[in-house]
């Protein structure tokens, strides 16, 4: 068993929920909620791929050895001052 505390206006948000909804108690809507939730997770695909994926282009044209920790300082710093001239 869960037991919530819910602020004032959220709870004023499940009222008027439930006065819409009809003959529905606060549990079974709750419960209804979570599951619809739960449904929209899509659990199968990774969470790179429920945000739309890597950016396609994002590392088109770096140098190889950018993994390299002088060269990525090197290639923000150029980006940063291109940015900011």
């Amino acid at each position: 068993m869960l037991s919530v505390r819910l602020d004032p206006e959220t709870e004023q948000q499940l009222a008027d929920i439930l006065s819409h909804e009809g003959d529905i108690n606060r549990s079974d809507l709750i419960k209804r909620l979570i599951k619809e939730r739960w449904l929209t997770l899509d659990l199968d695909r990774t969470f790179v791929q429920r945000r739309g994926g890597h950016p396609q282009h994002l590392l088109e044209d770096a140098p190889p050895d950018l993994s390299e920790r002088r060269t990525r300082k090197q290639a923000i710093a150029d980006y940063l001052k291109h940015r900011h001239s």
